[in-house]
């Protein structure tokens, strides 16, 4: 697998570009739940007229679904993603908005995709038009808690679940049409892939530097080097909600 300094530093050295995991292949597998949302956002997608993906970060799910029935806009606010998302969905006409808000005209979208991106009912509410459809993978307030615990880091305390989003979508007008919540497992194989989860989810552990969790990450190492991997928890729950007419 290598020695601690040497996965640590590839880790540390990799750029980071968008929303891709791609390097962490072979050395962490994310199990998925039993859902797949690629594919219920491509079957709504056929049939969809205006089209809005919350939080696109680079573009990289929309990419994969195909070229969009209807006119399509993703929003992103995080900058660098913004130039990244533009490129990449460029020759799908897409459109690229830059915000962390919807500024969008009330009822404009007949379809709504939101794969862990900001969760704002009232918001994405105004934004559908009658008999429009959300659909919505998000992170639970669970999610990786063990990371943080192997690492000594404190565990933040987020509580967000199915049950809660499920109440904020129908307070605001939309009914139910599916909904499920599970824990897939996330399982490293070295500690440098422990470090780049960490810098691409800065959230998860905010005040994370190698320097400053170096002790717990060698022990990190260690575990791994004597089991052969470290898992994890995820938290992921999927909803489908449709606005009434």
């Amino acid at each position: 697998m290598g020695d601690y300094d040497s996965l640590v530093a590839a880790a540390e050295a990799v750029p980071l570009h968008g929303w891709d995991f791609g390097w962490l292949d072979g050395r962490a597998v994310t199990a998925e739940p039993s859902w797949r949302y690629p594919d219920l956002a491509r079957e709504l997608l056929r049939d969809a007229g205006a089209v809005l993906d919350i939080d696109t970060g680079g573009g990289e799910l929309l990419a994969t679904l195909g070229p969009p029935a209807g006119q399509t806009w993703a929003a992103e606010g995080w900058p660098p993603n913004v130039s990244v998302a533009s490129e990449r969905l460029a020759s799908l006409g897409v459109t690229v908005v830059a915000t962390e808000g919807l500024p969008f005209a009330d009822g404009e979208f007949s379809l709504v995709l939101n794969r862990h991106g900001r969760f704002d009912a009232a918001g994405t509410a105004r934004v559908l038009a009658p008999g429009g459809v959300l659909l919505t993978q998000q992170v639970g307030g669970d999610d990786c808690a063990d990371l943080n615990r192997a690492l000594g880091a404190p565990v933040a305390d987020r509580r967000w679940n199915l049950d809660m989003a499920t109440e904020a979508l129908t307070s605001v007008g939309l009914d139910i049409v599916d909904a499920a919540e599970e824990w897939p497992l996330l399982t490293f194989h070295d500690v440098g892939a422990v470090v780049y989860q960490l810098r691409m989810v800065p959230w998860q552990v905010p005040d994370f530097t190698v320097a400053r969790y170096d002790d717990a990450l060698r022990r990190l190492h260690a575990r791994i080097e004597s089991e052969g991997s470290f898992a994890v928890r995820t938290h992921r729950f999927l909803v489908r909600a449709a606005k009434r007419v």
